[in-house]
């Protein structure tokens, strides 16, 4: 079991900016001069402060995107294209800097700050590739006389809602998606880690995007996303977080006839099967386990593992979660930072005391580690009893629960029991297991002896209580048009 001793820390961080809205073109402070503080989660500590937007400067930043919107849907699309590429290229020249501000908001090591960073220069580099390529199409008509044709449009301007695990990654999908098919957008960005998405969208601004096309705010999430949806200058909402935020926010969209792209929350389910090599299973789902802290979307969370490699699974992943150097993410030496907030500290430790009075054991960490920052050691659960809460809602933090499984059969219909469907995972050496759970399990994304591994080119988004539509792929860019039906009598 992991010691709680105090994890390692880096000297006294400095450069960290204050942060601005992006309105029109141009870097402003909020209308009334509100900010908010930002914290060092590593830390406890105030780094910096950025602006909280109010409904004047909401009211600026729908205007603007009229307006950029009526400009961008002009500019053809090689010439997006080119300006993309642009911002891509700036994003990488800057990533060292980009990363390290997200290292110091969000806590995640800088290892993992800069992959995000350059994962987002390859979404934009391939949405700007992929705009290019949106076509109608000519349908044969019925009438020789006539003319038929199918066209895509951009859908208008879109506001975007993202969270703070992923600052960079979840914004740069939904903004490249936008750009790369000619819609304006608005996005309200994360007041935890406000200073890398502001890098993100510097980049765009640098690279040449007219005024109006981006706009980016920060303030009170109930409040704007409560009148950024209705408005009518809106025309598409794209929100990633909660569940049970998505589906108020989904509501609202409906009720306004928006169209709505909902990546929501998961509890990916992780099958080993009997013939599984316990030994990739354990290197892939660590991994992707106990990265960002487990603060992931599709992190994998329910371990259902074969009764008979039941015990060396448990072993190992134990060992393996023991190991990692738990510490301050600017550190070359951690390889797991702390939880975004004290409100994640507080759920693990629940968790895993519910686990352990229903009947779980505990096989490695469930304690904080020191008594400053937000540190959590990795933690690991066996023979996890079904009506422990850890088993029913979604840890979002650095917990695996393993319980035993006698048939694929049952393993699949526990995969499937709750209302979730983002993400799963699975380890066999078996094509037919392989392709019964590529047939029955109900996911959005599923991942076959190896992590997560979230290309542009493919879908990304869930089923279920887990969302709707896709951030990845050409589906990606066809949330963002319409499709008009024109029929011309010569």
């Amino acid at each position: 079991m992991t010691t709680a001793t105090a994890p390692a820390t880096a000297p006294a961080a400095t450069q960290y900016p204050n942060t601005q809205l992006y309105i029109d073109g141009q870097w402003c402070d909020a209308a009334d001069g509100r900010t908010l503080g930002v914290f060092n989660p590593a830390t406890g500590q105030e780094i910096g402060r950025l602006a909280h937007a109010g409904r004047a400067d909401m009211d600026r930043a729908l205007a603007a995107a009229q307006k950029g919107f009526e400009t961008w849907r002009n500019v053809p699309a090689i010439e997006r294209a080119a300006i993309m590429r642009r911002a891509a290229q700036l994003l990488r020249e800057r990533a060292d800097s980009a990363a390290r501000e997200m290292t110091l908001e969000q806590g995640k090591p800088l290892a993992e700050a800069k992959g995000e960073i350059l994962a987002g220069v390859d979404v934009i580099e391939w949405m700007a590739e992929e705009g290019r390529r949106v076509y109608g199409r000519i349908v044969p008509p019925r009438n020789l006389a006539v003319s038929a044709t199918v066209s895509k449009h951009p859908v208008g301007p879109v506001a975007a809602f993202t969270p703070w695990n992923f600052p960079v990654n979840q914004i740069v999908r939904k903004l490249s998606a936008a750009l790369a098919t000619g819609n304006s957008i608005i996005v309200k960005a994360p007041e935890e880690t406000p200073a890398s998405p502001a890098a993100l969208i510097r980049a765009f601004a640098d690279a040449g995007v007219p005024a109006g096309v981006v706009q980016l705010l920060y303030g009170n999430p109930a409040e704007i996303s409560a009148y950024l949806i209705p408005h009518p200058i809106i025309r598409k909402i794209t929100f990633t977080g909660s569940t049970p935020v998505g589906k108020q926010l989904a509501s609202l969209a409906g009720l306004h006839m928006k169209r709505a792209t909902m990546e929501l929350g998961g509890h990916a389910p992780v099958i080993v099967c009997e013939d599984a090599d316990v030994d990739l299973a354990i290197k892939a789902a660590g991994a992707a386990k106990f990265r960002n802290a487990g603060q992931v979307c599709i992190s994998p969370t329910r371990f259902l593992v074969a009764k008979s490699i039941a015990d060396e699974f448990v072993k190992k992943f134990a060992a393996h979660a023991q190991k990692l150097a738990v510490g301050d993410g600017l550190l070359d030496t951690t390889r797991m930072g702390p939880l975004a907030n004290d409100r994640r500290l507080a759920a693990m430790q629940s968790l895993t005391e519910d686990a352990v009075r229903r009947g779980a054991t505990l096989a490695a960490g469930g304690q904080r580690i020191g008594d400053v920052g937000n540190f959590f050691a990795p933690t690991v659960l066996s023979e996890v009893p079904l009506d422990a809460q850890v088993f029913n809602e979604e840890p979002f933090g650095p917990m695996a629960a393993v319980r035993s499984f006698e048939r694929l059969e049952d393993a699949i219909a526990e995969a499937n029991r709750l209302p979730f469907g983002l993400a799963g995972y699975a380890f066999t050496g078996s094509l037919k297991s392989a392709h019964q759970l590529t047939q029955r399990l109900e996911v959005g994304m599923l991942w076959v002896n190896q992590p997560a591994m979230a290309w542009p080119e493919m879908p990304f988004g869930g089923v279920k209580d887990s969302g709707y539509g896709s951030e990845g792929g050409p589906e990606a860019l066809e949330a963002y048009l319409n499709t008009k039906s024109v029929s011309i009598l010569n």
